[in-house]
């Protein structure tokens, strides 16, 4: 629409142009045969007009949206909301999915226990949505603050939880019966599945409660050369793919066991080290993450709180969400992966709350 305006402009002022072209060729018939000869010859100055002040801007930022999944189980949306100045939010829209919402068993707040299940696509200006209930994932085109429904197409699984993108390749984590990865590659606004690209992570589908035992998230290293996955207390440990031809991955991962922590969310500090919350001992690890796959632990730092599960990094500083203690931890982040305390906050009328952005 924007192009639309601005070619309307570009019109207009190619109009005007040929407007005062015409006005100045019937003022003077012979040409400019009857110009001045002097260059500083005076001439009279134009009758002052007043020109009202722009108006003020809107109290909205539409180009810096805020995009919520609902996960419903009846029907899953995607809800709009424009930020204020003062950082308040302002609901402009709900837009269906195509999909249902899901809800794992033995789950209380946060249904799909993951991280991840919202994905924004920068590059090419798509939001991906994952419909847990109904194992397929949601393309919209973004504009502003408004979406439009693209494509739904299936996850390659059972219970999709979350999704991650790099450079026009795209994996989807599935939780479900054992666990599964399936890659897309992006074009022209759709997805598009890899022959080949399944993965299957062999957890096991009869642990219980399910809540607890499936994987948590999908995430790409920062130069796109792997894929990351935690299984949370499904083996309680960080699997890492290598990125082959053609946005396939490695038949089979590098797993790092890391006995007892439940891994859970990750992201990684400004160094590309990686850092994961832990639920089982309610603490942030970072690690060097390895060119074979292999991880080191380098700083673990206890949030003193219950069922740290998500994180994400602004800066150099990390925050953590408490699902058990509705509390969020701020992690600062130093030279070699080291971790330092900075405080805790409740978050007001959190019920385990359901992750966190920060900007």
């Amino acid at each position: 629409m924007r192009s639309f305006i601005r070619a309307g402009a570009a019109l207009a002022v190619v109009a005007a142009l040929f407007a005062v072209t015409a006005g100045a060729a019937a003022a003077s018939p012979h040409g400019d045969r009857h110009a001045p000869s002097h260059p500083f010859q005076h001439h009279h100055a134009p009758p002052f007009r007043h020109h009202p002040p722009p108006p003020p801007p809107p109290p909205y930022r539409s180009d810096h949206p805020v995009f919520v999944q609902t996960d419903n189980t009846a029907g899953n949306q995607v809800v709009a909301y424009d930020q204020g100045r003062d950082g308040s939010l302002t609901e402009v829209g709900a837009y269906s999915t195509g999909g249902l919402g899901g809800e794992l068993e033995g789950s209380v707040v946060d249904h799909l226990a993951s991280q991840g299940s919202l994905a924004y696509d920068a590059a090419d200006h798509l939001l991906y949505a994952l419909n847990a209930g109904s194992d397929s994932v949601s393309v919209f085109a973004v504009l502003g603050d408004r979406l439009i429904l693209r494509q739904v197409v299936g996850s390659g699984g059972a219970f999709p939880v979350s999704v991650a993108v790099d450079h026009g390749l795209v994996y989807v984590l599935n939780a479900d019966e054992g666990g599964s990865l399936q890659g897309y590659r992006v074009g022209f606004g759709r997805l598009f599945p890899i022959p080949g690209s399944s993965r299957a992570l062999g957890l096991d589908p009869t642990e219980t409660p399910r809540f607890t035992h499936t994987p948590g998230q999908v995430a790409f290293s920062p130069d796109g050369s792997k894929v990351i996955v935690t299984t949370k207390a499904a083996g309680s440990a960080i699997d890492v793919f290598g990125v082959q031809a053609l946005g396939r991955l490695a038949p089979t991962p590098v797993v790092n066991s890391e006995p007892g922590t439940v891994p859970f969310a990750v992201t990684f500090d400004q160094a590309g080290n990686l850092l994961v919350t832990e639920a089982g001992t309610n603490a942030v690890t970072s690690y060097a993450l390895h060119a074979d796959g292999t991880v080191t632990a380098l700083s673990t730092l206890a949030t003193g709180q219950a069922a740290t599960c998500w994180i994400v990094r602004a800066g150099s500083v990390a925050y953590a969400s408490n699902a058990g203690s509705a509390t969020l931890s701020d992690v600062a982040l130093g030279a070699g992966g080291a971790l330092t305390g900075v405080g805790t906050v409740t978050v007001p009328g959190a019920v385990g709350g359901e992750g966190i952005v920060a900007l």
